[in-house]
This record gives C-alpha cells, sequence and structure tokens, in this order.
C-alpha cells in the first residue's frame, strides 16, 4: 500500500503511467479494425485457440489476429528479425559483428538492419497467413477482381500496421514505462486473461445450475481448483524467473579494510533461465516455417496431413498402425530446450567475461584467471541452464499437453500454462524492478535537497 501511495504521490511515474496506458488503448482500437476487404470466417476464433503455427502469433499480437486487424502480423516480425540480427553478431557475419562493437553507432546500424529485415518479414509472414487462413476458409475476399493486386493490397496494410505497432513501442520505451514492444504483447496477453476465467467460470459454476446440488458443488470445486492451479503455476514460472546461481567474486585491487558483508554483497548472478522467452517464440516461429513456405509454393498443401507433424496439439499416426505419437509437440519441446542452451550461451558469454575479469583484476575465489574461469562459468551456466531449460520447455509444452489428454474436452483455450504466461510475469517483474528504480531516484534525490538545505 505505501508503495502504490509512493507512486500517485510521483509526477514521473503518474506522467509515463498515463502515456503508456494512452498507447495501449490506441493499440487495442487498431487490433479490433478488420483490414478492410476481408471477411472473418465463423470458425476463425476456435482455429486459434488450437496452439497450432498462428496462435503463437495471436498471442504475441494481443489477439489481433482472430479479428485479421490492421495489426494482424503485431511485433512478430520484428522480434524473429532481432533474434536472427542477434545470432548474425555472434560472429557468423564478420561485417554484423564489427558493427556490434562499434558502440552507438554499430547499435544504430544494427537497429536499422533489423527494421529493414522486419518488413521483409513481415511481408513473407503475412503472405503466408493470408494464403493459409484463405485456403482454410477462415478468411474470404469481400472483392476479388484482381486476385493479386488483392494479396498485394493486404500484404501492404499488414506490413504499414506492424511498423505502426513499432513505432507505437518505441513512443512507450523513451516516454512511458517499461520496454514498448514488451509492453504491447503484456497488455494483448493480459487482455484475454479475464475472458478465460469467464469461460471457466461458466463451464464449470453456471451451466451446473439447475442439475442438483452434487453437479453444482463438484462443479464449484472445479472452478476453485481451477484457479488454484492458474495461481500456483504463476507462482512457479515467478520463481523460476527469480532464481539464480550467484558466484562469488572477489576484486583484488580493494583494499584490506573490507569488511566480510561486502565480500558478500560481491558475486555474478546467472539466471537458471537466462534466455528468457525467446526460445519458445523462436522454436514456435520454425514450427510454423513449413506451413507458411507451403503457401508460397503450392496454396492447395496447406492443408496437407503430413503438416499436421508440425502442430503440437495432434496426434499423429504412425504409418498404418494403431499407434499414434505427438511428433509436433516433441519436436517443439526439443527446440525449445536447444535453444535454451544456444541463447543462455550468447547472453552470457564465459568466454568474455573471464576476460573483463583479467582486465579489472577480479577472479572467483579458488580459480586461476583466464581460460580455467572461462571453463568454470561455462560449467556452472550448462547445469543452471538444465533446470531453467526443461522448467520452460514444461511451461511451455503445458497448454498442448492438456489439450491432448482432453482435460477440457474441446475448449483448448482453458489450458493453463504457456508463452503467454512466461512473457505476462516477466513484464510484470521488468516493470517492477523499473517502478523502484524511479522511486529510488526520487528518494536520493529528496536527500540530496534535503542536505543542501
Amino acid at each position: 500500500m505505501k508503495k502504490i501511495v509512493s507512486i500517485l504521490k510521483n509526477k514521473e511515474i503518474m506522467n509515463r503511467l498515463l502515456f503508456t496506458l494512452l498507447i495501449l488503448f490506441i493499440f487495442r482500437i487498431g487490433a479490433q479494425i478488420t483490414v478492410p476487404g476481408v471477411k472473418l470466417g465463423d470458425d476463425l476464433n476456435q482455429y486459434l485457440s488450437q496452439n497450432n503455427a498462428l496462435s503463437l502469433m495471436n498471442l504475441l499480437g494481443g489477439g489481433t489476429l482472430q479479428t485479421f486487424s490492421i495489426f494482424a502480423l503485431g511485433v512478430s516480425p520484428y522480434i524473429t528479425a532481432q533474434i536472427i540480427i542477434q545470432l548474425l553478431s555472434t560472429d557468423v557475419l564478420p561485417a554484423m559483428t564489427e558493427l556490434k562493437r562499434q558502440g552507438q553507432y554499430g547499435r544504430k546500424k544494427i537497429e536499422m538492419a533489423t527494421r529493414y529485415l522486419t518488413l521483409l518479414l513481415g511481408a513473407v509472414q503475412a503472405y503466408g497467413i493470408i494464403r493459409t487462413m484463405e485456403n482454410s476458409d477462415y478468411i474470404t475476399f469481400v472483392t476479388a477482381d484482381n486476385e493479386w493486386l488483392t494479396y498485394i493490397y493486404i500484404v501492404l496494410v499488414m506490413m504499414a500496421g506492424s511498423m505502426l505497432v513499432m513505432w507505437l513501442g518505441d513512443q512507450i520505451s523513451v516516454k512511458g514505462i517499461g520496454n514498448g514492444i514488451s509492453m504491447i504483447i503484456f497488455a494483448g496477453i493480459v487482455s484475454s486473461l479475464p475472458r478465460q476465467i469467464s469461460t471457466a467460470f461458466s463451464k464449470w459454476v453456471l451451466q451446473t445450475v439447475g442439475m442438483g446440488d452434487n453437479a453444482q458443488i463438484a462443479g464449484v470445486f472445479q472452478f476453485v481448483l481451477y484457479v488454484v492451479m492458474y495461481l500456483l503455476i504463476i507462482s512457479f514460472v515467478t520463481f523460476v524467473e527469480l532464481s539464480q546461481r550467484k558466484i562469488p567474486v572477489q576484486h583484488s585491487g580493494k583494499g584490506g579494510g573490507q569488511t566480510q558483508s561486502m565480500a558478500r554483497a560481491s558475486f555474478l548472478p546467472i539466471k537458471i533461465n537466462s534466455a528468457g522467452v525467446i526460445p519458445v517464440i523462436f522454436a514456435s516461429s520454425l514450427m510454423m516455417a513449413p506451413q507458411v513456405i507451403v503457401a508460397f509454393i503450392d496454396p492447395n498443401l496447406s492443408t496437407a496431413g503430413w503438416l499436421d507433424v508440425f502442430n503440437t496439439s495432434k496426434w499423429v499416426q504412425m504409418g498404418g498402425t494403431g499407434w499414434y505419437m505427438p511428433w509436433g509437440l516433441i519436436i517443439y519441446i526439443v527446440l525449445t530446450i536447444a535453444f535454451t542452451f544456444f541463447y543462455a550461451n550468447m547472453q552470457i558469454n564465459p568466454e568474455q567475461i573471464a576476460e573483463n575479469f583479467q582486465k579489472s583484476g577480479s577472479y572467483i575465489p579458488g580459480i586461476k584467471p583466464g581460460n580455467e574461469t572461462e571453463r568454470y562459468v561455462r560449467k556452472v551456466l550448462n547445469r543452471v541452464t538444465v533446470i531453467g531449460a526443461l522448467a520452460l520447455a514444461f511451461i511451455a509444452a503445458l497448454p498442448p499437453i492438456l489439450t491432448l489428454s482432453g482435460a477440457f474436452g474441446n475448449d483448448s483455450s482453458l489450458a493453463l500454462g504457456g508463452t503467454g504466461l512466461i512473457i505476462v510475469v516477466g513484464v510484470a517483474l521488468e516493470l517492477n524492478n523499473q517502478i523502484d528504480g524511479l522511486l529510488a531516484g526520487k528518494s536520493f534525490d529528496e536527500v540530496v535537497a534535503g542536505g543542501g538545505r
């Protein structure tokens, strides 16, 4: 309560919050404007709630794909472009690696390259989505006098919408609070949570009215259990996001008067989930790639049965036998774990850490500087990443697992966990840290001002 009062009294934080809410309000208005010339099919919402290839894009866009709005692409092309540019900057493309080392100038060039790549990926994704959804009758064109001109028009509208979403995100980052792109994704996901809870309440409580006392008690119990499980999963995700392994570090440049408490305060933190949600997004993008490629080669093949291998919520029959395997889910889990290790080693570079320790005169007690320090940090990173990768894969795979098990019948929208929950918790923690930083800055200014008087 004290923190809320402090936020309300802080003029800078309130201005930033109001500006952020204004931008998010504009985004939600645009999310409801369907692309002109497109008519939505009746089964589109049901299709996008089945944890298929396009469900993640709908999630990252804040539900914009289910209305096929002008913001239907959301920030998905930008996120994918960022991941690709980061991969190219890790000694894969020497020119990009050199730009990364050139400070502010290099960052501006890399950001420009990211935006150009976003346009390219946006065009590819838009066309793939249009062809896939059109062939399945989830959307139809109102006017189709010239088919190719219609495609070009809709692709351009969707690309323009994606760039506008990027601009809105930049405004939040500069004048609002939190990371703009993350806040737009956060707002879209949070907006769907009340609908999910109300659907569960209707399914287990309202629909059991008049069916007898036993049925009503069972329904209320199921709903309460559902809410409790939701809170437990949120707690688990928060625990994973906050967990870290602290490697003690000492600094040879400090004097001998250093106290024991100060020595304990010096450590290298390695998060259990250093990669964040990026591995899940990248794995999902790869799972969606075959469908997009097929839409380019032959749109009639976009409904082919073999594409079910990349659907995380379908059982695939093994040849002519009676055996079924969830190949899409298995591939998804393997990709998520693999990318978690890969991206964690990108985010925390043991070689660079060892080099920086030598330059600053820091060292890990009992570990020799140089190669031995690098090996030790890499070993610790890989060990904690095992836990993080398994936890991330479990949370991300929970919705398709529940869908495949039939736990919620045909309503897969009630499935718990998933990428959305990881994003919501991560952004909420980041937002809380930024607010704490702004409040701490104000308190420091007040102390300085008081001392000056």
